[in-house]
């Protein structure tokens, strides 16, 4: 076995985690293969990685004795169940969101299973991801999965019962977040703004915060109340937020997308 990772997979969240490995200087373009069945994902891979692809799953994991399995969910049954045979003994580090550990020990054949919920802001290297190992997984495999997604953003490590509540919140979070810039731009437009100053404007104003917040230059409560005059702008659109529930529609939102994730790991 030549390679230290081999892909199952080469989609765009494939190709971000092994562009980030190679980007980061964690591991070279030599060490890594990947396998996907249709060439255009293969070409993409190749073209911003430089890292050689098969379209055999095959041949891709007999070069390495670590995997990391990118496919959809609906997908990995008929994916890992062929290689059973294969991947007895290796470590399979899963991206396929809702599959858990017990149900890919079952279809892969190894004990040895890293779930992982990333998400996309991956793919500009602000990625948030969680892992949960199997009691099979050794501390040398645990930290070689923070080494690869440490490459791409921040990664924490819990107990797999958590990883739906991190499902909603960071693995669609920016699904929400976007939604919120839509619906706030929609509203500037209204007021007379530009559509393209508002959104930029917005976005700024958005990564400024966040920002402010990765700086500890306060709590968010604190940095809430700093920006807040009593009687002012920003007090009556809060008022507005409260009257509404704002904070009710938050904790509905993620409720639901938790429950659907544990539906989704059930089926």
């Amino acid at each position: 076995m030549s390679k230290e990772l081999a892909f199952i997979g080469a989609g765009k969240m494939a190709t971000a985690i092994a562009a980030g490995l190679i980007n980061k200087d964690v591991l070279s373009a030599e060490a890594i293969i990947a396998a996907d069945p249709f060439e255009a994902s293969r070409t993409a891979f190749e073209d911003k990685t430089s890292v050689t692809t098969t379209e055999q799953n095959k041949a891709a994991i007999a070069e390495s004795a670590r995997i990391l399995l990118a496919v959809k969910p609906q997908e990995a049954e008929n994916v890992l169940t062929p290689l059973k045979n294969d991947l007895q003994g290796k470590l399979l580090i899963s991206i396929a969101a809702g599959l858990k550990i017990a149900k890919l020990q079952n279809w892969s054949g190894t004990e040895k299973i890293i779930r992982v919920m990333p998400n996309t802001p991956a793919m500009v290297n602000k990625g948030a991801s969680v892992i949960a190992c199997s009691p099979s997984v050794t501390d040398d495999d645990k930290a070689f999965a923070k080494k690869i997604f440490s490459a791409i953003g921040i990664v924490y490590e819990m107990d797999e019962d958590k990883l739906d509540a991190v499902t909603a919140l960071s693995g669609s979070g920016p699904a929400f977040l976007f939604h919120y810039i839509e619906a706030m731009t929609e509203a500037a437009v209204a007021l007379g703004l530009e559509q393209e100053a508002a959104q930029a404007l917005l976005v700024q104003t958005i990564a400024g915060s966040a920002e402010m917040l990765q700086q500890g230059l306060g709590s968010p409560e604190e940095l809430r109340i700093a920006v807040t005059s009593k009687g002012g702008t920003t007090a009556a659109g809060l008022e507005s937020l409260a009257s509404d529930d704002f904070k009710h529609i938050i904790s509905n939102c993620l409720t639901a997308a938790t429950r659907r994730s544990i539906e989704l790991g059930e089926d």
